[in-house]
């Protein structure tokens, strides 16, 4: 195995891979490392995220990563093909549904309008027409919804698996190892070195270990604000039987509940006291009936009989300062990139996320300007807020 490479991307999870695909698509003569500790991804935030995808946000840049994240699904099959074989997402339009109470109606109707502006096909519901929607909510105190109709849910094996094959078919090398350090000396990162002890040199290196982030960072000397925070989603089955795939429904509480077909229906819900853990990987069914299953039934009574059928636990890397990405260039440290705190909505933003670390790395003008998530907010506390109620 050669140990110099022009980029080394520590983290083959879809942020790892998508980025040495767009690195290796525009300039396919770099060597680029992708270093993975478990191939099998057991563990992997990306396949154990539930695969939504929307364009419902309130700060431009996240909603446009969304819209340039929906052009390539669009073309996904061709654009990712490896010797004719062509990937399927399985993305499934199915809607989102956002429903609004009165404290959030005045911040919605704003994140509303940016994103109408921007193009997006979002639209206003009133109460009658989210029942039409989706029949099973209680819609006390619910003043609308905003529902999207492009937005819907994936495989996220799938979209890993493709962007690390094409990534693999261009030239990328993957490495099954764990990146023990980054190495750097005068202000500019040198490489990696395994935990083995192995060093591997390269004038660019990526952060892209998702819940294991701030641990890495740490052996180059920066104090990164992401916390890897257990978060699980459980599976239902009920005798409701929708004659169609209903949106996904968001409740301002933070539940949410995915109509996955016939009478199955995934639910999660994120806790002030979810656990701050980096090897915790077990489900709690007293978890969902204890705690969720109330809160469903009162917000969907029809929901007062069903199976848990399955479920499982990830990690979310929660940025602590403001829950939104961390991306770019480390200003202390020329050649380290971050990719970093995406705070559960990191999947969907891989296609803009993998592009723009490729623009940066090589020098081009970004396709789109992201620098208000750049890391040197980290360094002034200066964060960014995708709601003012600090809600993602």
């Amino acid at each position: 195995m050669s140990n110099a490479f022009d980029v080394i991307i520590a983290g083959g999870g879809v942020m790892g891979c998508a980025t040495a695909t767009y690195l290796l698509r525009a300039e396919p003569a770099l060597k680029v490392a992708v270093i993975e500790r478990d191939p099998t991804y057991a563990r992997s935030s990306t396949v154990l995220s539930d695969g939504n995808t929307r364009l419902q946000f309130n700060l431009k840049e996240n909603i446009q990563m969304s819209l340039y994240g929906l052009e390539v699904l669009g073309r996904f099959g061709d654009d990712l093909a490896v010797d004719g074989e062509q990937p399927d997402p399985g993305f499934r339009q199915q809607g989102n549904l956002f429903l609004i109470d009165a404290d959030s109606e005045t911040e919605s109707r704003e994140g509303l309008a940016l994103q109408q502006a921007l193009g997006c096909d979002v639209a206003w519901l009133e109460p009658g027409e989210i029942a039409e929607r989706f029949p099973y909510a209680n819609l006390d105190g619910c003043v609308g919804a905003t529902f999207g109709r492009l937005d819907g849910t994936m495989s996220p094996y799938a979209v890993l698996q493709a962007y690390r094959r094409k990534a693999a078919a261009l030239g990328a090398q993957f490495i099954q190892a764990e990146v023990g350090a980054i190495t750097h000396a005068d202000g500019r990162a040198t490489g990696t070195r395994l935990a083995t002890g192995e060093a591997l040199q390269a004038g660019a290196v990526l952060n892209a270990t998702g819940p294991w982030a701030a641990r890495l960072a740490a052996t180059a000397g920066i104090e990164l604000p992401v916390r890897p925070i257990k978060r699980q989603v459980f599976i239902v089955d009920t005798d409701l039987r929708p004659e169609t795939i209903l949106p996904a429904v968001f409740f301002p509480s933070g539940l949410y509940c995915i109509h996955e077909g016939e009478g199955r229906f995934m639910f999660g819900k994120s806790f002030a006291d979810d656990l701050d853990t980096e090897d915790d990987f077990d489900w709690d069914r007293a978890r969902f009936e204890e705690r969720l299953w109330p809160e469903i039934v009162d917000l969907m009574p029809r929901f007062d009989r069903l199976r848990i059928e399955r479920g499982w636990a990830g990690l979310y890397e929660v940025n602590t300062l403001d829950g939104n990405a961390i991306l770019g260039e480390w200003p202390e440290i020329k050649g380290l990139y971050l990719a970093n705190g995406f705070s559960g909505h990191g999947f969907q933003q891989c296609h803009a996320v993998g592009r723009h670390l490729s623009e940066l790395m090589l020098g081009r003008q970004p396709s789109l300007d992201l620098a208000r998530f750049g890391p040197g907010r980290i360094l002034t506390n200066t964060p960014v807020f995708e709601s003012r109620r600090k809600i993602i």
